[in-house]
């Protein structure tokens, strides 16, 4: 009989972040001189290269479920507590009586704050958490007018993912725009599928991401005290220019 997959197992099997991101927070990471801090870590696909190139390093997440399957996989490498730190918690309300030499939210999960207060609740957060010094670190998807009329209430499939049973797992989404609060609300459906290619299971989750636009960004950093020094297009630290479909931010306390 098949094992039962959660979410955080799915998550942890079709997010792969975008093309050359962990490489770019691992440096990063090592050229800091410090101890970094990871923000919405998830199953910890950045947090534990960073921690396997000798940077200490914490990760925060809010989901529980996230974290028990970040638990588990640090336990497999071997990751010790000398190394790294996991701990539940929210973006937007943190206190951990320390300072960090590089503090990172990758992979867009900035977006998961829904409002403009809690985006600055979260980068008020951050600001009183970073060294003298420090970076900060995110990025964020480039919204774009066509995508987002052409995605608007499909079902698309995003991607099939092999395991090493012969099973498959293919992710499915369904994504309904309400661009006056620039919201996007995406219903994720997992499916798994055997090599006889029947379903073995499905599971339907929900989420909300709220996109945001360049300046916007530059301004509701400013805004809370940071200063951005670097602006990429790619992780390859290509400049950000009108052809970007991603934004990389460096950015400073003032």
């Amino acid at each position: 009989m098949n094992s039962m997959y959660r979410w955080a197992d799915y998550y942890d099997i079709t997010n792969r972040g975008v093309a050359g991101d962990v490489p770019f927070y691992v440096e990063l990471a090592k050229e800091a001189g410090g101890e970094v801090l990871d923000l919405a870590c998830g199953t910890g696909r950045v947090t534990f290269p960073i921690a396997q190139a000798g940077v200490k390093v914490t990760g925060i997440d809010l989901s529980t479920d996230m974290l028990a399957r970040a638990q588990q996989k640090a336990e497999e490498l071997g990751l010790g507590e000398d190394q790294l730190t996991l701990l539940q918690g929210d973006m937007r309300n943190f206190n951990l009586g320390k300072k960090f030499a590089l503090i990172t939210i990758p992979f867009r999960s900035f977006l998961h704050l829904l409002h403009i207060q809690e985006q600055m609740k979260a980068l008020r957060c951050v600001r009183e958490h970073l060294a003298p010094g420090g970076k900060f670190v995110m990025n964020v998807f480039v919204p774009s007018i066509t995508h987002l009329y052409e995605e608007s209430e499909k079902m698309s499939l995003r991607g099939m993912y092999p395991l090493d049973s012969g099973e498959q797992v293919a992710m499915w989404d369904y994504t309904r725009y309400d661009h006056f609060q620039q919201l996007s609300e995406v219903t994720r459906t997992y499916e798994r599928i055997s090599p006889d290619g029947n379903v073995i299971e499905k599971l339907i989750g929900r989420f909300t991401l709220r996109y945001i636009f360049p300046a916007e960004l530059h301004h509701l950093l400013r805004l809370n005290g940071f200063k951005i020094v670097h602006r990429y297009g790619s992780f390859e630290k290509a400049p950000f220019d009108m052809k970007s479909t991603e934004l990389i931010i460096v950015a400073e306390a003032i």
